[in-house]
Order: C-alpha cells, then sequence, then structure tokens
C-alpha cells in the first residue's frame, strides 16, 4: 500500500466552504419551500459584460479557421495581454512592472496555493488571522508545519491577529520570517492597507530578507483613489514583493478563471550555499512545467477588459456590488449590528449578536432568516464572533437579506 503525504492529515476537518455547502443542502432538504438567499461564497453574480462576450465569440470564430486556429499558448501567457496588463494595472500608475516580469494562470487562489512550491520546506511563514484559508493549508500541506493546537492554530507558523482594535490591518511581526502572506483589501474582513501600513511590511521585508506574498484579488474595489492597489506602489517592493491578482471579481471571471502573478526581476531566494536565485526565474520554471497556458479564448476575454468600453462595464459592475456592500453595512448597522468592511471591499464583517460563536450564528441566521453568510472561525481563531457577508448578489436579494435580518435579530 503507498504511503500518503501525511501533512494532510493535519488539516482540519473540512475546507471552510464544502461544510458551508453541506449544511445549506442540508437546510434545503429540510426545507424545499426556503427561499434561501445566499451571501456566503464570494462568486459574482453579474453576467459577463458584452465586450467580454463578444471578445470570447471573436476568438471562438477565430480559432475555427484555418488561418486563426492555434493549439498551445505561451506557458507565461500571450504578448497582447502581457502587454495590456502591464500598460492598464502598472504603467498607467507609474508602476514599473514589465511584461517579462507577469505570468498568467488560471486563478489567483491556484497561484497563492502553488506559490510556495518554489521555497524551501523549512522557511517559516507569516499570516494574518482571520486569513484567507488557502494560504495556511497549502503551506501544511507542503510540511511547514506541526499540529493544530484548540484554536486551530498551527506550530511553526506566525499569526499576526487582526482585531478592531488594530483595524483589522496587523504590524508585521517583530520575529523574522522568510514568508508572509498579505491580502488588501482584505477577504475575509474588507480591511485596505494605507501606505504607511504597507510601508512597514515592506521595510520589515528587507530587513528580514523575507518576501511578502500580496494578494491584490478585490484592487477594483477601493474607493478611495488615494490608498493604494498594488504593493508595488511603495518605495523598495520591488526587491521583496510577489503581487497576485485576478480578474474574477472586477470582471465576472470566476466561471472563465484567469488571473497573474508579477515577480519583478530584483526579487531573490537563496540557495543552501547562500547563491542567489531569482523568484521569477523559478517561477517560471514551475509554471511552464506544470501549467499549459490559460485558453487563448479567455486570454482575449480578459485582454477586452482593458479596452475603454470593457472598463467602463466592468467598473458599473464593481459600482454595483459596492452599492449592495453600502446597503448591508448601513442597513445591518442601523439595526445594531457592530459591522466593518463594505467601503473597500464586497465584503462585510458582521460581528455575532448575544455572545453568539460564528458557527451558531451561522445556523440561526439560516434557520431563521434563510440567509447564508461565512462563519468567521473558519477563516482563523481571531475570525471567532464575527461572519463574514459577501455583496455578490442581485439589489432585491441584498434588500430581502437586509430586511429579513432586521425582522429577525
Amino acid at each position: 500500500m503507498a504511503n500518503i503525504n501525511d501533512n494532510y492529515t493535519k488539516l482540519q476537518a473540512g475546507y471552510l466552504f464544502p461544510e458551508i455547502g453541506r449544511r445549506v443542502s442540508e437546510f434545503a432538504t429540510l426545507n424545499p419551500n426556503a427561499d434561501v438567499i445566499r451571501l456566503g461564497i464570494g462568486d459574482v453574480t453579474l453576467p459577463l459584460a458584452p465586450a467580454i462576450v463578444e471578445a470570447v465569440q471573436k476568438a471562438t470564430i477565430e480559432l475555427g479557421s484555418p488561418e486563426g486556429f492555434r493549439g498551445y499558448g505561451p506557458e507565461q501567457g500571450y504578448d497582447f495581454l502581457l502587454n495590456a496588463i502591464s500598460e492598464n494595472d502598472y504603467k498607467n500608475r507609474n508602476i514599473k512592472i514589465e511584461p517579462e516580469e507577469i505570468f498568467v494562470s488560471d486563478g489567483s487562489k491556484q497561484d497563492s496555493g502553488n506559490i510556495q512550491e518554489i521555497f524551501d520546506a523549512n522557511c517559516k511563514i507569516c499570516v494574518t488571522d482571520p486569513v484567507y484559508p488557502v494560504y495556511v493549508d497549502t503551506n501544511v500541506m507542503a510540511g511547514r508545519s506541526g499540529p493544530s493546537d484548540s484554536l486551530g492554530r498551527y506550530e511553526n507558523i506566525t499569526y499576526l491577529s487582526a482585531t478592531e482594535e488594530n483595524n483589522f490591518s496587523p504590524l508585521p511581526p517583530n520575529e523574522r520570517a522568510d514568508l508572509a502572506y498579505l491580502c488588501s483589501p482584505n477577504n475575509p474582513t474588507g480591511a485596505v492597507m494605507d501606505h504607511a501600513a504597507l510601508e512597514a511590511w515592506v521595510k520589515w521585508a528587507i530587513s528580514n530578507e523575507a518576501v511578502l506574498i500580496f494578494d491584490a484579488a478585490y484592487d477594483a474595489f477601493i474607493t478611495d483613489p488615494s490608498l493604494p492597489r498594488s504593493i508595488f506602489e511603495i518605495e523598495g517592493a520591488r526587491e521583496c514583493a510577489i503581487e497576485m491578482r485576478s480578474f474574477s471579481k472586477r470582471s465576472g471571471f470566476t466561471g472563465l478563471r484567469c488571473a497573474y502573478t508579477a515577480i519583478p526581476k530584483e526579487v531573490f531566494g537563496s540557495r543552501l550555499d547562500g547563491s542567489k536565485v531569482a523568484l521569477g526565474d523559478l517561477w517560471s520554471r514551475r509554471h511552464s512545467t506544470k501549467f499549459n497556458s490559460v485558453p487563448y479564448i479567455i486570454q482575449r476575454a480578459a485582454e477586452a477588459t482593458f479596452s475603454k468600453t470593457g472598463q467602463k462595464q466592468t467598473r458599473d459592475q464593481v459600482k454595483y456590488y459596492m452599492e449592495n456592500a453600502r446597503i448591508l453595512r448601513e442597513g445591518l448597522s442601523n439595526a445594531g449590528f457592530g459591522i466593518f468592511g463594505g467601503v473597500h471591499a464586497p465584503y462585510i464583517w458582521m460581528q455575532t449578536p448575544e455572545g453568539l460563536s460564528s458557527w451558531d450564528f451561522f445556523d440561526r441566521l439560516l434557520n431563521q432568516t434563510h440567509v447564508v453568510g461565512t462563519p468567521g472561525a473558519g477563516f482563523g481563531s481571531s475570525g471567532e464572533g464575527y461572519l463574514r457577508l459577501s455583496a455578490f448578489n442581485s439589489r432585491d436579494n441584498v434588500n430581502e437579506a437586509v430586511s429579513r435580518i432586521e425582522n429577525n435579530f
């Protein structure tokens, strides 16, 4: 019998979102007439923007001709998309990221989970708590942790509590770590880091020879233009940071799948003998070995989001979701709940009432209002006592959800 990777047995009983799905399915089976409003998993609900649909159709027709047919694409991404990303996401904001420093993929979830493969198994990692579970779980799978304690925190991982007292944006640790995962705007709390906060992290990373893995999947939801959308807006970040961005939430690509990772040429790791290796080269090697590129059709669709029409259409969709967030934030706040987030992110971080645990509140919300949220405890021990609500839904459903919660609590 083949031996397993025993690190998998260290993981918590189940991944957060399948457990939510199991409970909701069980409820729906017992209550077939219940009108369930799902504000749990952060999946977009608006249809694809017309510019994206047009690009998909055009590219599909193109592949149906001898002249336009393409097979395997370049692993890093087609030049037309790499150039569009470099120009629109970076150079237009006076940020230096060249096309050859960008790697197109089929999702930031995959990238944030796979990036750890290019680092040594003994690297010490640091995360904020609550945290997107993929950051932690994939490092546990790789053997970078010991077992978890009674709070669900793993040995050998540094956790920084994100609380109301620190505006859900903790400062860097006093100890050294090799890798630190940051997400801004944050999933799940909705907090966004300002320049001063990111400057502190970059300074810490440089002084500790650490690498920042910066997840900017929700950058399009930042409503204040003075706030940074990229870690590379911070001086020195090109020496220490890797950035991941996604088309999923800002352009509705959760079903199409397209994202990218940017690794500047100045970011290095070290071998055991102390010699330096460019992390972009390692990621390129991993990428080309294990990945056959995002389909041409999807990359053309991603390119279309940068057209003048595509930008307007996708911005309008982001504004729609942020109006939903405003309705949730203001309505639930007026109902007496402690509410955070929802200003620069499509997530509401909601305090549970009456001392209820996150999962108890999840169950009560589901049973009494037929509204689904995401228990904060599923994101880490510091998420206990909170519930995440997503603004990704129809306006009618969001208004109805607020009304139901107001009338039942």
